[in-house]
């Protein structure tokens, strides 16, 4: 009785795997697919522009690159109008006000990892099935890459933290800048703060004066909650699909640390119904959602404070005192330059990490489709010695950029500013 049969290397097995590989990677419960969304339409820049609001995620992804369209995207912002108002009879022909507007392009490039099968011998001496293994590594490899490359891209910085969980490289390796794709930009001047005290510094050029006091508190939570409120330009709020309380108490996110989140708890030890309190508020918020479902930014351990949700993650930005670190200098607030700082020392077992405050549309990540291939994502395979070994890949054609946008300042004057995301160094303490 004939059967239908799809051998290993046919074209449609590597069409459905190819499918499956991009699927799952993306649907993957990691921290940065919870805080993706689609690309905004013209009739949600239109929202804004009229004081409206629409659902926003801190990552924005564009899946409609096809090849024709080449290996990069122009993402445009358009900037609120200004200008008196034309009172009375007045005369307002040609007294028109310029449509403002900033773009950036974003570049995709082609991410390639492979695991290798074994030979006849290899599969013959183990129960298991290799090729299913290397599939699950392969997946868990891109969840990785995924994460990794978003939050060294919000960050503005690699760190030092190593170890066997990192895929990316640190910065000084000769790949880091390929791996990248695009250029890894240090926080514009305005979205870079520094724990000093019990209050903030603006600007990373603190960094050279931090010291062992100068660890994560809930009145940091304070002080970037009043920097938020006291935008001109507000870091758009982000809103999830369920949460009635969206308009009226705008979301944001900080991203920390498990060192910082020790910080903050050890901190309010002394004050015990504060620490409740900040626990409670993430309880309550997400406990309102309609339909009784949590979004899974809630689920865990998190605390609510001054409409700023926080939450753990298990990497961190981490940097080791005498780090030469990038930041954006006050003088050359205008452009974005950059300069060094090294990290002042701290002693043994002191090391600074960087907590990320997102907004809606901070990151964005591009896919494009390859000219082989209907989707954004391969499943390959090849034979070698004799047809006897087999190596699986996986890749995918993609690329991510913070975004950074030129806005007019309090004296008009267009300046550069990340988009979506603040950052806050703190110091915290990991003992050996």
């Amino acid at each position: 009785m004939a059967t239908t049969s799809i051998p290993v290397g046919s074209p449609l097995a590597r069409k459905v795997f190819g499918a499956a590989l991009f699927a799952t990677t993306q649907r993957q419960p990691s921290l940065m697919n919870n805080l993706t969304g689609p690309a905004p339409k013209q009739a949600g820049a239109e929202a804004k522009l009229k004081g409206q609001t629409s659902p926003d995620f801190p990552l924005v992804r564009v899946t409609d690159l096809s090849k024709s369209q080449g290996d990069s995207i122009s993402v445009d912002l358009f900037n609120q109008m200004g200008g008196k108002p034309i009172m009375g009879d007045r005369n307002a022909e040609g007294k028109g006000q310029k449509l403002s507007s900033s773009s950036m392009d974003i570049r995709i490039d082609l991410t390639t990892q492979v695991a290798d099968c074994g030979g006849k011998m290899t599969n013959q001496r183990t129960v298991h099935n290799l090729r299913g293994i290397a599939m699950a590594n392969l997946q868990n490899w891109f969840k990785r890459y995924n994460d990794q490359t978003s939050v060294i891209h919000l960050a503005g910085a690699r760190g030092s933290q190593v170890g066997t969980d990192w895929v990316v490289p640190l910065q000084d390796d000769e790949d880091f800048a390929e791996i990248m794709i695009n250029p890894v930009k240090a926080p514009t001047y305005q979205r870079h703060f520094v724990a000093d005290g019990s209050s903030l510094a603006q600007g990373g050029q603190q960094l050279g004066s931090i010291d062992t006091t100068d660890i994560m508190r809930l009145e940091h939570l304070d002080a970037l909650g009043a920097y938020i409120d006291d935008m001109e330009y507000k870091l758009q709020p982000i809103k999830l699909p369920g949460d009635p309380a969206a308009d009226d108490e705008p979301l944001y996110l900080l991203l920390v640390s498990n060192r910082q989140w020790q910080s903050i708890l050890t901190n309010t030890q002394a004050n015990s119904l504060q620490w409740r309190t900040f626990l409670q508020n993430a309880w309550n918020r997400a406990s309102s959602f309609t339909g009784g479902k949590k979004h899974p930014l809630f689920t865990g351990e998190c605390g609510l404070w001054h409409n700023i949700l926080m939450r753990k993650t298990d990497r961190a930005i981490r940097f080791n005192e005498g780090d030469s670190v990038r930041y954006c200098t006050a003088a050359g607030i205008a452009t974005a330059a950059e300069s060094d700082v090294t990290v002042n020392s701290l002693g043994a077992g002191y090391h600074v990490d960087r907590a990320l405050l997102l907004g809606a549309q901070a990151l964005a990540h591009v896919y494009g489709k390859s000219a082989e291939s209907e989707t954004y994502g391969s499943w390959m395979e090849n034979k070698y010695n004799f047809e006897r070994n087999t190596e699986v890949a996986g890749d995918i054609m993609n690329g991510k950029a913070k975004l950074r946008f030129k806005v007019p300042d309090q004296h008009g004057d267009k300046i550069p500013v990340d988009h979506g995301v603040v950052v806050l160094d703190t110091v915290v303490q990991v003992p050996h």
